[in-house]
């Protein structure tokens, strides 16, 4: 039976592109996917809150966020929204925080100059993390 591309995801080893066979690269997909999973799980309702805020108005402003004004936007007392922070940047998954202590990256969109840029149907254009 003749393979497809379909049925192998190349994986580089030094120089060379080597074909890994789809039973393997989903395998490892559905194991990433669970554990991803799990952790969103583990994330309270103000997590995400503070993480969807932080997404939006960095799209909004390409601005960093400061705490008392991701607090404003959320009703989340400033100093919940500073452990929030510093729990979600130690899980290194959502965001990083200037050394001012403000939102400067929220996946997927960052405050930097990135190589890595998006563009809205409404026109705005963000550098994305």
């Amino acid at each position: 039976m003749m393979a497809t591309m379909g049925d192998f995801l190349r994986m580089r080893v030094g120089r060379h592109f080597l074909p890994l066979p789809a039973a393997v690269w989903r395998r490892v997909i559905r194991r990433l996917a669970r554990r991803i999973q799990a952790a969103d799980r583990r994330l309270t309702a103000e997590h995400r809150a503070v993480q969807h805020f932080a997404v939006r108005e960095i799209a909004r402003t390409a601005e960093p966020l400061a705490p008392p004004a991701i607090a404003a936007g959320t009703g989340i007392p400033v100093s919940d929204v500073v452990a929030i922070l510093q729990d979600l940047e130690r899980r290194k998954r959502f965001l990083w925080r200037d050394p001012r202590g403000r939102v400067a990256w929220a996946y997927p969109v960052t405050t930097a100059a990135t190589p890595h840029h998006m563009a809205f149907s409404t026109g705005e254009r963000l550098d994305a993390a």
